[in-house]
């Protein structure tokens, strides 16, 4: 049974969770989830029984405060009167009042004893004491005054209740939360999963060599969606470039063929066949000319290779586009006018762009170059530049035969010919490298009948670049 085909970089699958990234999402989603809950918990907390001890404890520090002015104002005995008057005014039963002396005799108060766990003075304390004939849970404070101790305190066994059910509330709830954050991360995890199988299914028949597969789009146009649009398209250049990389092979081992084997043929010929030196010349020199368009094929498929990889992007700068085409309009006006033709052009005066300098050079000038080899005596050529609102246009126009649409589809590829234009000298590669020339600058080549309804209609080149 054969190995199911894995992906470079990728770990394949483990029996532990954390390795799975779904249910580490799942994980931060339980994070976020649970300190919400919890945050919502401590704010309703302190708002209940946070608010019951802030109520308590003001309420004992109010008695405290008058019953201490009183003491104050009106000795020991107005001090007595205070505490009864309050313990007959408790409705409720919850004050807790206890004044003894120094030996800690009684004085006053409904408590029978001084609690053991009371310490210094000014501290507070919660304790148990028997209270109303029951043992009873109470928060108290302690304050001594001359020759006295005074205790200050409230029954608190029916908030001790309410605090208990509000925990028990608050455990519940947490349990609740944490079920149904494990519910949802659950959820999240299978539904990440869903959404990133195709990916990786379609990342596996890649990889195993099927370059026809695709990531299915769901149309939602969510993150997912906009991750497989991008992988089509990535996965569509490389099929594009495979598909290229294969002609391009077969193109070379077409078109190189013939000439390699005629410089061969010819210096083989010579070799028995020479009556004398200047024959061998002759043939020496053929061959050498067959050699160096050869070798100019390949200069020119590494200056299209150059282009397509952005190796030339570092050479970008400012430019005046005039003046770049008006020196190709001179080099090639002198070859126009030995064919009998016209080149003219239409230049603005200045406009600015910013890019290869040599590159755009060469790429109008295989333009030209095409454009002169393929019109008839008697021709036009023109070379115009202009500018809209978005972008920056080169044009170069013939009178030629031009192209029909059948060929347009494919002009633009490398080592391609068309039939009519099979006897003319050439390699194919002009149109190629006019086309990576403007890519490299963000831009595209555009074929249009230069003269739309005439027969030859001619053809026209555009290269549309973006404004710097």
């Amino acid at each position: 049974m054969s190995e199911a085909p894995r992906i470079p970089g990728i770990r394949p699958a483990a029996p532990r969770l954390l390795q799975s990234a779904g249910f580490r999402f799942a994980l931060l989603f339980v994070a976020i989830f649970s300190v919400a809950a919890g945050f919502l918990v401590a704010v309703l907390w302190w708002a209940t029984a946070g608010a019951l001890d802030r109520q308590t404890i003001a309420s004992i520090r109010t008695d405290e405060t008058t019953l201490v002015e009183r003491f104050r104002e009106q000795g020991t005995t107005g001090l007595i009167e205070g505490i009864e008057e309050r313990l007959a005014l408790d409705a409720q039963n919850e004050a807790i009042y206890l004044l003894t002396d120094e030996n800690g005799r009684r004085i006053a108060g409904n408590l029978r004893d001084w609690p053991t766990a009371i310490g210094e003075d000014g501290a507070w304390f919660r304790t148990r004491i028997q209270h109303d004939g029951a043992v009873a849970e109470a928060r108290v404070h302690r304050r001594d005054l001359p020759g006295l101790r005074l205790l200050v305190g409230r029954d608190e066994s029916e908030r001790v209740q309410l605090r208990l059910l509000l925990t028990e509330g608050v455990v519940w709830s947490l349990g609740a939360v944490l079920l149904f954050a494990g519910v949802g991360a659950a959820l999240i995890r299978r539904a990440l999963q869903a959404r990133m199988r195709p990916a990786v299914a379609t990342a596996l028949g890649i990889a195993g060599g099927d370059l026809s597969h695709r990531v299915p789009i769901s149309g939602q146009g969510d993150e997912f969606d906009r991750l497989g649009a991008t992988m089509n398209d990535m996965l569509d250049r490389i099929a594009a470039l495979m598909a290229g990389l294969r002609s391009v092979s077969d193109a070379i081992a077409h078109d190189l063929r013939t000439p390699i084997a005629r410089a061969r043929a010819k210096m083989e010929e010579s070799l028995t066949t020479a009556s004398g030196e200047p024959e061998l010349r002759a043939a020496m020199e053929e061959g050498i000319a067959d050699l160096d368009n050869i070798t100019r094929v390949f200069q020119a498929l590494l200056r299209i290779a150059e282009a397509e990889a952005g190796a030339r992007r570092a050479a970008f700068a400012p430019l005046d586009l005039p003046e770049v085409l008006s020196d190709a309009a001179e080099f090639y006006e002198a070859m126009a006018e030995a064919r009998d033709q016209r080149l003219e052009t239409a230049l603005p005066e200045h406009l600015a762009l910013v890019g290869d300098r040599d590159l755009l050079l060469q790429a109008v000038a295989n333009l030209l170059d095409n454009a002169i080899k393929f019109s008839p005596p008697g021709g036009v050529i023109r070379l115009a530049a202009r500018e809209t609102s978005a972008q920056v246009e080169i044009s170069v126009s013939d009178s030629g035969p031009g192209l029909s649409p059948e060929d347009r589809i494919y002009a633009l590829d490398r080592f391609y010919r068309a039939d009519a234009s099979r006897h003319q000298p050439g390699s194919g590669l002009g149109l190629s490298l006019v086309r990576a020339v403007a890519q490299l600058h963000a831009g595209e080549v555009r074929l249009d009948d230069a003269m739309p309804g005439m027969d030859p209609p001619g053809l026209c080149v555009s290269i549309c670049l973006p404004k710097p």
